[in-house]
């Protein structure tokens, strides 16, 4: 199945439409390993649509994280900054964010001790709390080297 495609479908079951502006952002974010800020997304956009407003990515990003194909990072100074939001396990990763000047490092490092203990916690959280699990993300927040 196609990436398109599955996003379609994802759009279908929670009874929404896959618009041009969505589609622009998944695209946008599916290609590029930086993490986007709102503006940044819409001045990459701007380019190719011009008619395209920033409140309405503002909003789509807003949305594309609630339905879980994107993830929003919180970084320093109440920013957000956006990533696509793979399905693979070799994509699989983490961040470290400096508290400072906003800089994210993606790590991959303790991926499978890191699913051992998630799955082990979903059981936990199962029977303890009768709580599914859907998704999850660690950060870790500090300074990074530059700002030491």
């Amino acid at each position: 199945m196609s990436e398109r495609h599955n996003w379609r479908h994802r759009f279908q079951k929670n009874v929404f439409y896959l618009t041009l502006p969505r589609e622009a952002i998944l695209e946008l974010l599916s290609r590029t390993s930086k993490h986007l800020s709102a503006k940044e997304t819409y001045a990459y956009l701007l380019k190719k649509y011009p008619g395209i407003g920033l409140s309405t990515v503002y909003r789509t990003l807003n949305l594309l994280s609630q339905m879980g194909l994107i993830n929003r990072l919180d970084i320093a100074k109440g920013q957000s900054c956006y990533e696509f939001r793979s399905g693979e396990k070799d994509k699989h990763h983490h961040h470290l964010i400096c508290n400072k000047c906003g800089k994210i490092i993606d790590y991959r490092d303790f991926i499978d001790e890191e699913q051992k203990l998630v799955k082990e916690a979903k059981k936990k959280f199962a029977g303890k709390y009768n709580f599914q699990v859907q998704n999850y993300s660690i950060e870790f927040y500090g300074l990074c080297k530059d700002c030491r």
